[in-house]
């Protein structure tokens, strides 16, 4: 009697092509983009023998490009990384997202460290971060013997605001204020990996109140979605991020309000606000706005979708 022969194993391509089938069948959104991702990361995480190329020079193991999986998709799939990928997979089919499964998103051409107790960034907060450093660039122009600039972000989340905003602006000393220790604790991780700890400094509290000096630029992405519209949105923001970050109240302005009745306190002369906010809110955050700054310039920028966006307040 012949031997019976084990089965082949699986290739990458095979487990790619699979987990894409399962995820388009459970609804999940650009599945080909999440199969590919979680793909990358289980490789990663389990140190896959056949992608050894990706360690560094001291053996540590580098995330996955997807550049190198692409040219190795005939290699087998090690049980260590096939155990982590089903795992991944598992997770994403129950709704959860791919950026806390996986530990991390892309902002503003940064790779953020995210968990649960921070609001995943979104690609639109990108214009609140260009308007803010176009509000900074207007007042320096001209300026003389400008005092060392001070922005506050506040609801820091992960911190990408900020460090995004310390990365682009050296001499800029940025507050990350947040409600939540457990996020301040990610915006400190964030800060280091980017190089920027010495010019982010953290503090906890409601709002502005932690801050102990006038800001030049106070930069925010509070919540802004409606009660109503919170209970439907996607579960994989309704039920997994966190809802503080998130519920705005019944017109979604609840903690806007809060801010601009705060703000003209914590500016310095010449100053200047930017706020990201949502569909349908531009006419009452500008009325709410020129309310709080009768003086002020106001202008909504827009984001690339062609959205109104951002409230930008000079």
């Amino acid at each position: 009697m012949s031997e019976s022969s084990s089965p082949p194993p699986v290739t990458l391509v095979h487990a790619l092509d699979q987990a894409r089938h399962r995820l388009r069948a459970a609804g999940i959104e650009d599945a080909d983009l999440e199969a590919e991702l979680l793909l990358r990361h289980a490789l990663s995480t389990a140190a896959s023998p056949s992608l050894l190329a990706e360690r560094g020079q001291g053996g540590e193991v580098a995330q996955i490009s997807r550049a190198h999986l692409f040219a190795h998709l005939d290699q087998p799939l090690d049980e260590a990384a096939a155990a982590r990928f089903e795992a991944y997979l598992q997770r994403r089919l129950a709704h959860e997202p791919s950026a806390y499964i996986t530990g991390h998103r892309e902002f503003y051409g940064l790779d953020f460290l995210v968990t649960p107790d921070t609001l995943i960034p979104r690609p639109e907060t990108e214009t609140l971060v260009d308007a803010a450093i176009e509000l900074v660039t207007r007042r320096a122009v001209g300026a003389q013997h400008a005092p060392p600039l001070l922005i506050a972000d506040v609801g820091a989340g992960c911190g990408a605001i900020a460090v995004a905003l310390a990365r682009a602006l050296p001499d800029a000393t940025v507050y990350a204020l947040d409600a939540s220790p457990a996020a301040l604790a990610v915006v400190v991780a964030n800060a280091r990996r980017h190089g920027v700890a010495d010019r982010v400094a953290c503090r906890q509290g409601d709002l502005l109140t932690p801050l102990d000096a006038p800001a030049d630029l106070i930069v925010a992405n509070l919540p802004y979605v409606k009660t109503d519209d919170w209970r439907d949105l996607a579960p994989e923001v309704r039920d997994h991020e966190p809802r503080l970050a998130l519920d705005g109240g019944a017109d979604g302005l609840d903690v806007i309000r809060r801010l601009l009745a705060q703000a003209p306190a914590y500016l310095r002369p010449g100053g200047g606000l930017c706020l990201e906010f949502g569909d349908g809110q531009e006419e009452a955050l500008l009325t709410l706005g020129q309310a709080a700054f009768p003086q002020a310039t106001l202008s909504v920028e827009r984001d690339l979708a062609g959205r109104p966006r951002v409230l930008s307040i000079r």
